[in-house]
């Protein structure tokens, strides 16, 4: 597991949406989106699982490219996530 980092991270919920958010404890976040915890958008769609993730240096990065990647278009996100996956 990865521990306490910085994060921008994106879900897809049980509605094939894309939630976008940043944490510091990745795996505490995630279980509780999934716990119904996690924020107003996910609650009612869970389970949510983790689709893709960027490590940052500082809390301040973590939360400006979470607004970066919030401006993207479906196809752009979607993108990202298939480049991850490509890298992985």
């Amino acid at each position: 597991m990865m521990g306490k980092q910085n994060v921008t991270y994106m879900l897809r919920c049980s509605d094939d949406t894309l939630y976008t958010g940043w944490t510091n404890n990745i795996e505490k976040r995630l279980k509780a989106h999934n716990a119904g915890r996690g924020g107003k958008y996910t609650r009612v769609r869970t389970p949510v699982e983790l689709v893709y993730l960027e490590v940052h240096e500082t809390k301040q990065e973590a939360m400006s490219r979470e607004v970066q990647i919030k401006q993207l278009t479906r196809r752009q996100k979607e993108r990202l996530i298939a480049d991850m996956e490509i890298h992985c």
